[in-house]
């Protein structure tokens, strides 16, 4: 069994990090599992590679309860995008300097679909 190992970041002249919970939902209240999360965190940062390659987001999936947690990464502006079948895709940028929080992210039906001919 292979472990995921993702390499240090160095941030230049500000080393906090956030560790980030997204926590998807429908309008109801419900969780949606398995949808496709995806964290961006290299707007307005500077970040170092010392001849290692250097994770600039982070892709991952809900569980059962609708979480998914990912690794601590530089503060700042993160981009978060939530895709989920059956779902509008979900995309929004938040200025974040907490060493912890959770992104609730409520997840609408798609729009019915028309045509104009």
């Amino acid at each position: 069994m292979a472990a995921l190992c993702a390499p240090a970041l160095l941030v230049g002249d500000d080393p906090q990090t956030t560790s980030i919970t997204v926590e998807v939902k429908n309008l109801d209240g419900k969780p949606v599992e398995r949808a496709s999360v995806v964290v961006r965190f290299n707007e307005g940062r500077s970040i170092k590679k010392f001849g290692k390659k250097t994770i600039l987001n982070w892709e991952l999936r809900t569980n059962q309860i609708g979480l998914a947690k990912i690794p601590p990464i530089p503060q700042g502006k993160i981009l978060v995008m939530v895709i989920a079948k059956g779902y509008q895709t979900f995309g929004e940028t938040f200025e974040i300097n907490e060493p912890e929080r959770t992104v609730e992210v409520k997840l609408k039906p798609p729009q019915p679909q028309f045509s104009a001919h």
